[in-house]
């Protein structure tokens, strides 16, 4: 269960010059099955804060290359009919050649800095929010640098796969509320088209590549954009959906010039992606609509608040299962996932953008957004665009 409270500390403040905050998550540690005794009246968070957090400008990219049903059908045996009716998707974008997840981010952060009239040098921090980073020690920095953000503001990579970007966004109000911070980029981006089995039907069918950004930008609190949330996780989940680490097979290149057994260590490398899908479907319409109540309790707002469902774009079966149990309508569930697939920590920002830029959300509307995946991890957050 996570638990908020926010605190406005006038006497902290004439000393450093900041709002402080104190935020705290405990994480659910039973299992998947256990997550359903979460309860609603156990969550009686305080909130009094001296400063809000927008969101402001968005952006997105995909890449160039579109693999169609059809397409799949030709190394793996399925069609087009047999995808669509289980996941609803029928296309998804996939990073060739020398194409980065990197450069997707770049372009959806220049978009997003773009529709806020932010210059990059005014970014006191960026958070990307990615499970696939082009290099092992992070990628954030390097798209801090490809940006031309100035000063040397911090950048850090969070890793928390179809969820990420919700965190990112809880992150980023955290630095904005107690930090001191004024603009704060949230990239979510993935490319798991690297580590999806081509030959497994079961998995390679749903993910594509993609990436999305938001601005979040300081506001005074009756300008506030971010009204609540919840967050969660669970280890003993992990078995469901996972890429774990595995050991290559030895070449016999070192040698043990008689040292320690097993020693050198062997080389290493990430497995493809596995999946049970009739658990982790389970799974994501059992908990997403609990922890979309939680946020709404926690902002103090009921169903009939919300404006746009926008789930995390993980299969359709999914986005209609948690309209239901929510009573939201279809119409105000926005869903992109035919055109791309499930693309992780992007899927979110990704349909804001289109929507936002296409007129479907308007500034000042509500959304009720949740991320739910590998981990496992789940999270939501009751959101205005401005």
């Amino acid at each position: 269960m996570a638990n908020a409270s926010w605190v406005f500390n006038p006497n902290f403040s004439q000393v450093n010059k900041h709002v402080f905050r104190s935020f705290r998550v405990s994480c659910v540690s039973s299992n998947v099955q256990g997550a359903d005794k979460v309860s609603s009246s156990e969550f009686k968070p305080s909130r009094l804060v001296g400063k809000g957090c927008k969101l402001v400008g968005c952006g997105s990219a995909v890449p160039t290359l579109e693999i169609s049903n059809d397409d799949l059908s030709k190394i793996v045996e399925t069609n087009d009919e047999w995808i669509s009716v289980r996941t609803g998707i029928r296309n998804r974008r996939v990073l060739t050649g020398k194409d980065r997840m990197t450069g997707l981010a770049v372009e959806a952060a220049q978009k997003a800095l773009e529709m806020a009239e932010v210059d990059p040098s005014d970014v006191d921090l960026v958070l990307l929010c990615t499970s696939t980073p082009d290099d092992l020690f992070g990628s954030a920095p390097q798209i801090q640098a490809a940006l031309g953000c100035k000063g040397n503001p911090l950048a850090f990579d969070i890793t928390a796969a179809c969820s990420g970007f919700v965190l990112g966004l809880v992150s980023a109000s955290c630095y904005i509320r107690g930090g001191g911070f004024k603009n704060v980029l949230v990239i979510g981006a993935d490319a798991l088209s690297r580590y999806v089995d081509w030959t497994d039907r079961g998995t390679c069918i749903l993910f594509g590549d993609a990436a999305g950004a938001v601005l979040v930008q300081a506001c005074e609190s009756e300008e506030d954009g971010l009204f609540g949330f919840d967050l969660h996780s669970d280890g003993e989940g992990n078995r469901h959906l996972h890429a774990a680490i595995k050991e290559n097979e030895d070449d016999g290149s070192y040698g043990t010039n008689g040292s320690a057994v097993e020693f050198p260590p062997k080389s290493s490398s990430y497995s493809f992606i596995q999946m049970n899908g009739k658990e982790v479907f389970r799974f994501a319409c059992r908990v997403v609509p609990q922890s979309i109540e939680l946020a709404l309790e926690n902002a103090g707002m009921t169903r009939s608040s919300i404006d746009w469902l926008l789930l995390h774009q993980a299969n359709q079966r999914i986005l209609d299962g948690v309209a239901t149990r929510l009573e939201i309508p279809s119409e105000r569930v926005i869903s992109n996932l035919a055109n791309y697939g499930n693309t992780s920590a992007a899927s979110i920002p990704l349909a804001l953008d289109e929507a936002v830029r296409s007129g479907k959300i308007k500034s000042g509307q509500t959304i009720a957004t949740a991320g739910f995946g590998a981990g496992l991890t789940w999270g939501s957050a009751i959101i205005r665009w401005n």
